[in-house]
Formats: structure tokens, sequence, C-alpha cells
């Protein structure tokens, strides 16, 4: 195998503060190894940063691999049905969150990396999908299921699993620990070395892997190229936040923490796989930015301010909090993407609303969603104190009724609020159970004793498909309307993930982006009426082009908005373009 030495010396300077104490030259040969086993090669030069991975005909499907069951059928068999049957031409990607073996958390607490849960299927269920589909996977990099094979070598004392884990002591300060939980840190566990005291970030089924140790790393980038051999291409990292720990510090986005990211970055570049990294940083805004790094980190990143915005936007009918974050973000940097969603398996995120809405208004629409049947998940907070952490609930479901407790336009609510995701800047992507237009599941929590069930329904596929039939249901409605509009998005160039995207102030009951193409030959006026009201704007709030004619793609409508102005029905939306 040639390895260009381009290749190895940025692997050297990064491997250089990870591993100061190691041979560099070793370990950098050993994580080459590692993804380019016997067989494999890498590019003779690093893919440059650019836009030609994606396009406006990217957009994701968010699942559970067994989201969909008949008590037949693989469930993995049933999910390619569905988006054969439902989903070609709407959606041409699919993140199937954790398809492993596991013992908690859905799936977050993996015992092996290496197998497909059977329960679901196999590999070959999974590389029929990817065959098909532009599939994303999850990385579980931070932890492992106390339970699986590495746990217990490590108890047992068994080479190089007994340096898998992070130990720390409880004399350690710990006091600056940022965590998404209330369990205690630290668990006590009987070894061959005896007693040890190990770090435990989310559950204490989820133990923390030690980077520190470069054997990690090496199976880690093991793991990796498995998955890319299977059909992957979006590595999704999860909680990667969290990586690096050094007591006496908050133990998240540490330097050494994107330095792993980067690290990963160069071996994507070099790959001659196509090969996307979405960073998974549930946190505040400049936090989460930081993962783009300087074009050296992550390609992809979730735009975590948008489910709380887009929610208190339907919900108090004012676009104002929503409009000024959009304002304020920068585009994403050349090769790099936003990916926008509202909904997700862990529910709404809180904490990325931090600074961007008051506490007044953070309260008020967490009331609002319990009002609705939805819950609220806390965690620690560094003084001892608790504070939201999520709300659990459907987004669908946390949206049937507004601040003034109104019920009406439920439906035209929900759809309003997934199309602002297609219109912003970035990829869209779609929780399974927001695309089916899934109510909270309250069973299920009481069934499982966890807040995050009311979120993540296991629909009866035959159930399913009859619903999706009758337009009375709020799947034989949410969809069909969601797929028409996501198959529109597909045709226009203005909605290339990283085209123009400018924000407008008509009127704080409309969220309005100015979306122009990288070619400037198309523009969209994307007008989202987030209120019950009617709305009529003047002529001349839009900024148009003279002597072009100009139709709504939502309606099929000509418009002339600079002589008659745009009016918007309660939650209308329209796409106003120069290009039919």
């Amino acid at each position: 195998m040639t390895v260009p030495s381009t290749l190895t010396n940025r692997l050297h300077a990064l491997l250089m503060r990870l591993y100061p104490d190691h041979d560099t030259e070793e370990v950098t040969a050993r994580v080459v190894e590692a993804f380019w086993p016997e067989g494999t090669d890498p590019r003779g030069r690093a893919r440059k940063p650019g836009n030609q991975l994606w396009s406006q005909k990217d957009a994701l499907l968010i699942t559970y691999g067994d989201s969909l069951i008949d008590g037949v059928y693989k469930p993995l068999d049933l999910l390619r049905d569905f988006l054969g049957q439902h989903l070609k031409g709407v959606v041409n990607g699919v993140h199937i969150l954790p398809f492993f073996p596991f013992t908690s958390d859905d799936g977050f607490a993996v015992t092996d990396y290496r197998k497909v849960n059977p329960s679901l299927g196999d590999w070959p269920d999974i590389q029929r999908i990817a065959s098909e589909w532009d599939l994303a996977s999850d990385l579980v990099l931070n932890h492992v299921s106390s339970q699986g094979t590495w746990f217990n070598a490590y108890r047992q004392g068994q080479k190089p699993y007994d340096g898998f884990f992070f130990e720390a002591s409880p004399e350690d300060d710990l006091s600056m620990v940022v965590r998404p939980r209330t369990t205690p840190l630290l668990q006590e566990v009987e070894t061959a070395n005896g007693v040890k005291n190990v770090w435990c970030t989310f559950s204490h089924d989820q133990i923390d892997l030690n980077f520190k140790n470069p054997e990690v790393l090496y199976e880690i980038i093991r793991i990796i190229r498995l998955h890319i051999e299977m059909g992957v291409k979006i590595v999704r990292l999860d909680a990667v936040a969290f990586v690096w720990k050094q007591p006496g510090t908050t133990c998240i986005h540490l330097p050494q923490t994107h330095a792993i990211v980067q690290l990963l970055r160069v071996l994507a570049d070099f790959a001659r796989e196509p090969v996307v990294l979405l960073t998974e940083t549930n946190v505040p805004k400049a936090e989460n930015l930081s993962y783009f790094g300087q074009l050296n980190e992550a390609h992809w990143i979730y735009n975590f301010p948008l489910p709380p915005l887009i929610l208190h936007a339907m919900l108090s009918g004012d676009a104002h909090f929503l409009s000024n974050w959009l304002r304020s973000m920068p585009p994403a940097p050349h090769g790099c993407a936003y990916l926008n969603f509202t909904a997700s398996h862990d529910g709404i995120g809180m904490r990325p609303a931090e600074g961007l809405l008051p506490d007044e208004e953070i309260a008020r629409m967490i009331s609002t969603v319990q009002d609705s049947g939805g819950r609220a998940s806390m965690r620690a907070l560094p003084n001892g104190g608790t504070s939201v952490y999520e709300l659990n609930a459907t987004f669908f479901s946390a949206l049937s009724r507004t601040y003034r407790g109104d019920t009406a336009n439920h439906i035209a609510r929900f759809l309003c609020s997934q199309t602002i995701v297609m219109s912003i800047e970035g990829v869209p992507a779609f929780y399974i159970h927001a695309m089916l237009g899934t109510e909270n599941d309250i069973d299920g929590v009481e069934r499982r004793g966890m807040n995050r069930a009311i979120n993540r329904h296991r629909w009866d596929y035959t159930d399913l498909r009859k619903r999706i039939k009758d337009p009375e249901t709020p799947q034989g409605q949410v969809l069909p309307a969601l797929k028409e509009r996501l198959k529109l998005r597909a045709k226009q160039p203005a909605f290339h993930p990283n085209a123009t995207n400018f924000t407008l102030n008509v009127d704080d009951r409309v969220f309005c982006v100015w979306r122009q193409s990288i070619n400037r030959e198309q523009s969209i006026f994307a007008l989202h009426n987030v209120s019950a009201e009617t709305v009529d704007l003047p002529p001349r709030a839009l900024n148009l082009i003279a002597d072009e004619d100009w139709i709504d793609l939502l309606s099929g409508e000509t418009l002339h908005p600079e002589e008659d102005g745009v009016t918007l029905a309660p939650y209308q939306c329209r796409w106003i373009t120069n290009r039919g």
C-alpha cells in the first residue's frame, strides 16, 4: 500500500497532540493500518472541501430499525418496503438509529459494534438498504454497554481491554463536569485488578471509553472501516463532545476531542468511498458551531436550536425569536452544511434555546407541551440543582395546541413547522414520527418507565398502511403533504443546502427567508405564517426582481406581489419563485 506523505503528516501532527508520550510514528502507522487494512488503500490526494457530496435533492429519514413491525417479517425488510413504497423521490437518505445488539437506551448502550441486532435483521439487510439509499449510522464512540464483551474483558483484566475504560477517583475535582443526566458520574465496580471507579456520563449501563489509550482509537477506527464496507456513507458521531475527560475541567469540547474529530476527517478525506461526518452535539450555538473547525472537522452539524425555536414560533404565533436567531447564524463554511430538523428520537432539546429565548418564554413553552401530554427530562447542574434538559413529546403532539389553548388548525400548524425545515439553508431531516404525524405514546411511557418512549412508538405496519390510505387520519394527511413538498423542493436549485439564505423582516407572524441558487439564476421567497391569523403583506414587502413572473410553487398560483401584496391564510406557507 502506498501512503501519501500528506496523509501521514496530517495524522502525525494530530496524534502528537493526543499521545505525546507515545511513539507517534508507530501510532500513525497503526491508525493507517486500522482504516486501510490489507486490500484497501487511500486516495493519492485528500478530497478538497466542497459542496459536491450533497445537493437540494438530499433529505434524510431518521428512524429506528424497528419503528415498523408486523410480527412476521424482519423490521429492516419492512423499513426497506416503506422507503420504496412511500419515499422514493422524497428522501434519498436514511439514518437508522443504532442497529447493533444493546442492553439499554434503545440502542445507545452497544454490546457489539460488529453485529446487527438479530431482532432487526443482519448485515445483508443493512447492505440492501445502503445500495438504494444514502445510509447514515451511529458511531456510539463515547461509551459501551456495561454488559458487553469489552467491559466484561476489562473486569477480568484481559488485555488490551484492561485499559479501555476511563477511571477516576471520587477525590478528583469533578465539580465542573457538564452532565446531560442526574445519575452519579462514577460507578464502583469489582475487577481482577481491584475496585475501580469508572466514568459514566450517561448511565451506569453506559461506561465511557478511555481515548487516552490509543488502543481504543484503533478499535473505533476499525469499526468505522467495517461500517463503510457495509455501505454506510454518513457517520454520525454520537455524544462526541464528551469523549475526552480531564478531571478539574468541564470534560466537554476539550481540545483533544476536537483533535479526534479532525483525525477522523483526515481519514474521511483520504477515503476512496464518499464519507460524510456528522457530529451530534446538543449544546448552545457557539459550542455547536465549533465542530465545523477550520473546514477540518465535521462536514455536517445539527442545527440544534431549530426544534425549540420552531416550536416556540408555532405555539406563540410569533416568529420574532426564530428570525433573530437565523439572522445571526453564519452561513455554513465552504464544504460544510447544517442538518435541519425539528423532531428526533431524543425529544426536543432545551439547552440550545439558552440565551435565545427568555426564561419566561421557555417556561411557557414547557407548560404548553405538558398540557398536551408531553413530559420533561432533567439534567444535573454543577451547583447541585436541576433544569429541563429536553421536552419529551412527538413534535406532532407538541403542536396540538397553542399558548392560547387553540387546538384548531393542528395539521396546518404542523405542516408549517416542517416546511420551515425544508426552506432554510442546510440538509433537511425528518424523524419517522414527524413524517407520519404520530401522536404521543403515553402507553409506551407507562409500560417502559422512561419519558423518551413517548416519541418512540412502534407502528404495526399493516395498521399504518391502512391509516396512510385514509385521508381522515393524521397519517393520511401529513405524509402525502410532506411528500409533495419535498418532491418540489428537490427540483429547486435555490434550496441547495449552501445556497444563499437571507432572513427578511416582513411581519412578526411570518417567518420569511430569501434563498438564491449558487448560480444566482433562481430566487425563492419562502414565507411561513406561524400564526392562526390571516396576514396581508403590503406591496413591495418582498424585494422582487422586476419584469419577471413569480409563481407560488406550493399553490401553483401566479402572483404579482409588487402590485397586490401577498396574503397568507393561518399557517399557510408560500414558496414564491421566478422559476416555475
